[in-house]
């Protein structure tokens, strides 16, 4: 159970982070943004707060902001419709009610002459045993009801289309932005919590049944030598430990104001094939503002760097689709890193965040990447490619992501369940 509670955390704070961002600049930019989702499929949640729908979705396998002017608009009313239509005190049309137009006994029912809802923001028609053709202002915030569902109307300058390059490109660009922001508040979270490494020669917190606690060494000593030789830095104590598996080092330290002479034997262990020695003694930390801030900074920085170098590995064939993981796979690490302890959970949580982030930003169609090469063609064409063929192309993209999301999900499957 505390698994699936960590994934379901993990998981949903990246999608939320991400859509949080595409949602803030959109808002920001004065777009409708008509439904804030966690997840694809079914409802299973759906709030409407303001003029936007919150809901979760069953599918745990990310998330959107649907914005207006991205689907086809409404329901375009044309010449002869009959159209029920609820006015406001300024006599604006706050309802226009399609069908089941009986349920509403206040609305005037108009056989519709002309219609824009986009531009103009009127309605011309008949009203019922009237000739007097009449013109109905529309509210800005109409909404249109069709089957008793209520659908906001989005007049052209609250459309995605109609904003500026910039505006639109940053508001796909936030998205991917707000994983890299999320990473940062959980590398500066680690931060807070334990302490930044520090490269002093001191011992930090020992382990229960390490060498260095056995032979009688404590945290916070600080090591001048080892076997004779100076030791300036963490560093340095490392690496002469690492080449004496087994082998009894002589370690002088400082405790206090008193010098000591304490014999350790590393123990030994193989990493990589490799025999080194080891004593269970972590990292000297230190707590700092500005330390907690520059360690979130680099640890960003250089998990950025590592999963570029992972990508380019997968273009040069370096890395192969077998070692890609979908949410399957992450749930299996997931688990496995939950059984280290809440520290490594926040630092999975900011490496995932990182690489979510940057698969999004990559030229791929249906990702927020494949979205900013359009615009970027568009900035040098001096005009946007026709939506519809643009449409093609992220469907087509969309749907060869959704079959390696299966395959990659099949060999998560295989791997790590049969």
């Amino acid at each position: 159970m505390s698994t699936i509670l960590a994934f379901v955390v993990i998981f949903g704070a990246l999608v939320f982070f991400h859509e949080f961002g595409h949602f803030i600049f959109a808002k920001r930019a004065g777009i409708l943004c008509r439904e804030f989702a966690i997840g694809f499929g079914p409802k299973i949640f759906a709030h409407k707060k303001g003029e936007t729908v919150y809901t979760i979705r069953l599918l745990p396998i990310g998330g959107y902001v649907r914005m207006a002017g991205e689907d086809a608009e409404t329901v375009e009313l044309k010449p002869g419709y009959r159209a029920g239509l609820i006015l406001n005190d300024k006599g604006e049309a706050v309802k226009i009610i399609l069908n089941r137009k009986d349920r509403y006994s206040n609305a005037k029912v108009v056989e519709v002459e002309y219609a824009d809802l986009e531009k103009e923001l009127v309605i011309r028609g008949y009203e019922e045993g009237e000739e007097e053709l009449k013109t109905f202002p529309v509210h800005r915030e109409a909404v249109i009801v069709e089957n008793g569902m209520e659908t906001q109307i989005a007049p052209l300058d609250r459309q995605f289309a109609s904003k500026s390059l910039g505006k639109r490109a940053m508001t796909i660009f936030a998205g991917p932005m707000m994983n890299f922001v999320l990473a940062f508040i959980a590398f500066l979270l680690i931060a807070a919590l334990q302490g930044v490494p520090t490269n002093q020669p001191e011992l930090g917190k020992l382990t229960d049944n390490g060498a260095a606690k056995q032979a009688g060494l404590k945290e916070g000593d600080v090591v001048l030598s080892i076997n004779g030789k100076e030791t300036n830095s963490w560093n340095d104590i490392v690496s002469i430990i690492q080449k004496h598996p087994e082998q009894e080092l002589r370690f002088s330290i400082e405790r206090g104001k008193k010098t000591l002479e304490v014999p350790v034997t590393p123990e030994a262990k193989k990493i990589d094939g490799k025999t080194i020695g080891i004593i269970g003694v972590y990292n000297p930390v230190e707590k700092s503002v500005f330390g907690t801030i520059t360690y979130a900074a680099e640890e960003t920085y250089s998990w950025t760097v590592e999963i570029f170098h992972l990508l380019g590995k997968l273009i040069t064939g370096g890395f192969s689709i077998n070692m890609l993981s979908g949410p399957v796979g992450i749930y299996a690490s997931t688990e496995t890193v939950a059984k280290s302890g809440i520290i490594y959970l926040i630092k999975w949580a900011g490496v995932l965040s990182i690489n979510i982030g940057i698969m999004n930003l990559l030229p791929i169609p249906a990702l927020d990447g494949g979205r900013l090469m359009f615009f970027a063609i568009e900035a040098v064409r001096g005009k946007p490619i026709d939506q519809q063929k643009e449409g093609l192309v992220h469907f087509i993209g969309f749907a060869l992501l959704m079959l390696l999301m299966i395959v990659v999900t099949w060999n998560d499957i295989q791997r790590f369940f049969l």
